[in-house]
């Protein structure tokens, strides 16, 4: 689905990784927000989307079966930070079903430009038939000066890859089969899939010798939340920020008893509760999901980026708000959240 302004305005530039949320009203039932990738990149002048048609989803159905050429669709800025870095290491695009359309669109950019850095696009997808942007992405690879393709299919029963495509095997991504295709330690990898899927790659490419750092993932499955991808330990008591004291307004977590300066170094008070272990709740990290939404006691914010919507009266979005004056958080732990 290509999505373009009605007044000829340039769109607001999307880095590759990115998505769109858009807001849809289906029948009588009050607006309705999703999110979904940008597949491609945004040269063309207009968004692309791609959006799979769940058997029982009230919005993907009705943008198949509804939506038609010139209607009008509520559509916020590009958003993400699960995006292409600049640099000149290899790179890895690895992903599983419908979870390819981020890292389709990094393949695009990277395509786009003819970029010379080694990348490798992997995939694994049921079978031939849902195997999607087969055709696309396997032209994208070929324009690249080093490009690398690896597709597995899961299916029992599959034919055997043909001569003409050694870059498809049959059976699940294993770690030894990751080694065997020679990605260099000093990759990027950008993993997108679902959570089992990026559990295992992200333990494969570790095991293969790639550090954390270097391992960037994107949920794309609906999943409740509290604090995607991190691993539950034990309670740690909370305490100031490390490193050099901020010189901005004081911050105070009531419930937690930490008041400290605020820091331009800290992209939110969300990421200055988590540096001072105070228990947090999120889950988009732009002001989509209103996961963060926590009681404002006293002060005010100022957001970048703006929320999709703004909060409720009284409170704040955490994860993308920034402190203007002193300000008091009544950021509730995980404990007493329903």
């Amino acid at each position: 689905m290509y999505l373009d302004t009605t007044d000829g305005a340039p769109l607001p530039e999307a880095r590759p990784g990115q998505y769109l949320s858009l807001r849809v009203a289906t029948g009588d039932a009050a607006p309705t927000v999703r999110s979904y990738s940008l597949s491609a990149a945004t040269g063309a002048g207009a968004y692309r989307i791609s959006v799979k048609r769940e058997p029982h989803g009230q919005v993907s159905g009705h943008l198949h079966a509804h939506l038609r050429p010139g209607d009008l669709v509520d559509v916020a800025s590009p958003r993400g930070t699960f995006v292409l870095e600049q640099g000149t290491g290899p790179v890895a695009l690895v992903s599983a079903g419908i979870g390819a359309t981020p890292v389709l669109a990094m393949l695009h950019r990277l395509a786009a430009v003819r970029d010379p850095r080694p990348v490798w696009w992997i995939h694994t997808a049921r079978d031939r038939a849902h195997h999607a942007f087969a055709d696309e992405a396997h032209a994208l690879v070929a324009q690249l000066p080093h490009g690398h393709e690896h597709i597995c299919y899961t299916a029992a029963g599959e034919p055997a890859p043909r001569p003409d495509a050694p870059h498809i095997r049959q059976g699940r991504m294993t770690a030894r089969s990751l080694a065997d295709m020679g990605l260099p330690l000093n990759a990027d990898a950008y993993l997108c899939g679902p959570p089992a899927f990026m559990d295992d790659l992200g333990r494969y490419l570790r095991e293969h010798g790639l550090s954390a750092e270097r391992i960037h993932t994107e949920a794309f499955s609906a999943l409740p939340a509290i604090n995607p991808d991190v691993t539950p330990t034990a309670p740690v008591r909370p305490h100031q920020p490390p490193g050099p004291t901020g010189t901005g307004p004081l911050v105070t977590f009531a419930r937690s008893g930490i008041t400290t300066p605020w820091s331009p170094t800290r992209a939110s008070p969300l990421e200055l509760a988590e540096v001072c272990d105070i228990p947090t709740r999120w889950s988009c990290r732009t002001g989509v999901c209103h996961t963060c939404v926590t009681p404002l006691v006293s002060g005010d914010v100022t957001y970048a980026p703006e929320p999709l919507e703004p909060p409720g009266s009284g409170t704040v979005l955490a994860c993308c708000s920034r402190p203007t004056t002193e300000v008091v958080l009544d950021l509730c732990p995980r404990a007493c959240r329903s």
